[in-house]
């Protein structure tokens, strides 16, 4: 009796230890088959984050290879909001993820990005420099960190730093083209005009120097009347502010024939400033970009035209050439898109406007 007994109890507390390992092996299954820790640890989400890489249904999502971090020179601008949604896809589709925050247009604020870039261990970084000059003690410490720095649609012009390769519009021939259809507006009559600039931005630097070129070259030429450039303002390339520079140019010069703005927010604040002072009909507009706003602008006869940029094209460069670096391959130092200029019949018939 007492042996059987015996023998039960060891058939008992041996199926008890089965069911103990057994399940200790589904925990330790559990534990390697659970979620996945993302390698490029703990990001940012929100506006200014870029969202993971996400797989269309039914295809698989590439492993994610690290972090790519992008200082747009502001975010609240759709032109820098296309240009990252477009490096966005572009850096997912290779299996990167695209930190995106806002500058603001605060070089210190743009440095302190970099500085956390540094610290999170981004692969790249991307910047449209806040101020051409003075970024450059950011982009070295980027360097001496062994971060790898690409700069798209505002150039870097200081010594400090090193920029690996730059993807912009060719902004100077941007230029050309914007002086050439304001010679259409007053070239054979000459007369009074002024640019709503932004100084502190190499891109905006090039655009009115291939204004100007044009604008001189015509007055050398002697061909038609004489086009008088009587101020030039910083219109920070902001609607509020190119409203402002707008007006005061008004007041000091009751006869301007025409204005050239740098961009389109400013171009629209100059329209602002026009229908307040009632020279809607007297003083002509030209800006730059080709944003929506900019385009609508143009067809709603706001904006005679704009040279037009390509923030798509922008984008996607740009990560084909980061790519192409991480592949070992040389790059070019700079790669320059060609503007087009953009009237109000191709307005009109442009699909893409309400």
């Amino acid at each position: 009796m007492r042996r059987g007994v015996t023998r039960g109890l060891t058939v008992l507390i041996s199926g008890l230890c089965w069911g103990l390992a057994l399940l200790g092996c589904s925990l330790a299954l559990l534990g390697c088959g659970g979620q996945t820790p993302n390698p490029a640890g703990d990001t940012a989400s929100g506006t200014d984050a870029g969202a993971p890489a996400t797989a269309e249904p039914g295809t698989t999502a590439p492993p994610s290879r690290g972090a790519i971090g992008y200082s747009a020179l502001t975010l609240t601008n759709p032109f820098f909001q296309e240009i990252a949604a477009n490096m966005r896809q572009a850096a997912a589709d290779a299996g990167y993820e695209l930190l995106a925050v806002s500058a603001d247009s605060d070089v210190k604020k743009q440095a302190d990005q970099i500085d956390d870039f540094i610290v999170r261990g981004v692969r790249a970084i991307v910047l449209n420099p806040s101020d051409s000059q003075s970024i450059g003690p950011a982009i070295k410490k980027a360097n001496d960190a062994g971060i790898p720095v690409f700069t798209n649609d505002i150039a870097y012009a200081g010594q400090e730093g090193r920029v690996i390769s730059h993807v912009a519009t060719d902004n100077l021939q941007g230029g050309r083209l914007a002086g050439e259809a304001m010679l259409e507006l007053v070239g054979q009559a000459g007369g009074k005009i002024a640019v709503l600039h932004f100084p502190q931005v190499e891109s905006c630097q090039l655009r009115v120097q291939g204004f100007l070129e044009v604008i001189e070259a015509h007055n050398a030429q002697g061909a038609g009347g004489q086009v008088q450039v009587v101020a030039t303002l910083d219109g920070a390339g902001a609607r509020d502010k190119g409203h402002d520079a707008a007006r005061d140019i008004l007041q000091a010069n009751p006869d301007l024939a025409a204005i050239f703005a740098i961009n389109d927010p400013s171009a629209l604040g100059a329209h602002a400033a026009l229908e307040a002072a009632q020279k809607t009909d007297q003083v002509k507009i030209i800006g730059f970009d080709g944003q929506t706003i900019g385009k609508q602008g143009i067809r709603d006869g706001k904006i005679y035209c704009d040279p037009i940029q390509f923030p798509d094209q922008i984008g996607r460069k740009t990560i084909e050439i980061l790519l192409q670096y991480f592949d070992g391959e040389d790059v070019p130092a700079q790669v320059l898109i060609p503007s087009q200029l953009y009237r109000r019949e191709d307005a009109l018939r442009d699909p893409n406007l309400n």
